[in-house]
């Protein structure tokens, strides 16, 4: 089973049809679909409902803002559950809020009673007005120590800031991350596996493809054509069948979404 786990109709960039969002999707059997950060959560979260509901291998997550949204269990109900979204996506840099505040951990508490896994947007590319530090994924530690139980996804390896993902994804059973690689930017899709694989983490990656910024099935070649990147480098590899397993990893057994 492929499940992609990062995948958007709208982003800062670019907002995508949803017959385009589709046809990118074919070649994998599910994929999430992220709400964007808007300055209308509501609307946004009624616009991936709408959209997920039209095919069974679609799952929304419901974007949040822990200071302008409702934190307790009944309203993030009702902006998730209430209309058939299965978790959240908080974008704290762009959204102008540390991941602890102390607001957001109202929020977490609320997520993890309701069993709601959380994808932690803070990668870029960065609006000017994006707080870069509230994007350092050292910031979940807290976080992941206090809700031990809250399934928490760190987008795109947590770019630019990798080492400190890598460090979550060893110190915490509840931290995953997101692969999100640029089939286009050779070096740094071969210094995120290998520095995975040298972790010891890559049984905590979730791939993902970051649609529209790459298509699921170039992402999926370039991961599986990973040896062949550096061509004849004497350089370290990584067995295909421990790539393999990423890509093929179960994502939404794992969130606890049925």
């Amino acid at each position: 089973m492929i499940v992609d786990c990062h995948t958007h109709l709208k982003c800062r960039s670019r907002e995508v049809e949803t017959a385009e969002h589709l046809e990118a999707c074919e070649k994998v059997d599910a994929c999430i679909v992220l709400a964007a950060v808007s300055e209308d959560p509501a609307a946004a979260n009624k616009e991936v409902s709408q959209y997920v509901k039209q095919c069974k291998k679609m799952t929304g997550f419901a974007v949040f803002n822990p200071l302008k949204n409702k934190v307790k269990v009944k309203s993030v109900s009702a902006c998730t559950r209430d209309l058939g979204l299965k978790g959240l996506v908080l974008y704290c840099s762009e959204q102008g809020f540390h991941p602890a505040h102390s607001r957001a951990m109202q929020l977490y508490e609320s997520a993890e009673e309701l069993s709601l896994p959380i994808f932690f947007h803070n990668s870029g590319p960065f609006g000017a007005d994006a707080v870069l530090d509230y994007s350092q994924p050292y910031l979940l530690d807290e976080i992941a120590r206090r809700f031990r139980s809250l399934k928490i996804v760190i987008g795109r390896m947590g770019l630019p800031f990798v080492d400190q993902t890598l460090c979550l994804l060893a110190k915490h059973e509840n931290i995953y991350a997101d692969l999100s690689v640029n089939p286009d930017k050779v070096w740094e899709v071969y210094n995120l596996i290998i520095s995975a694989h040298e972790s010891g983490v890559m049984d905590k990656l979730l791939f993902g493809s970051g649609y529209p910024f790459a298509l699921p099935d170039n992402c999926i070649e370039t991961l599986l054509g990973f040896n062949k990147l550096v061509g004849e480098g004497n350089l370290p590899t990584v067995r295909r069948e421990n790539i393999r397993t990423v890509i093929e990893r179960d994502t939404l057994s794992l969130l606890g979404i049925s």
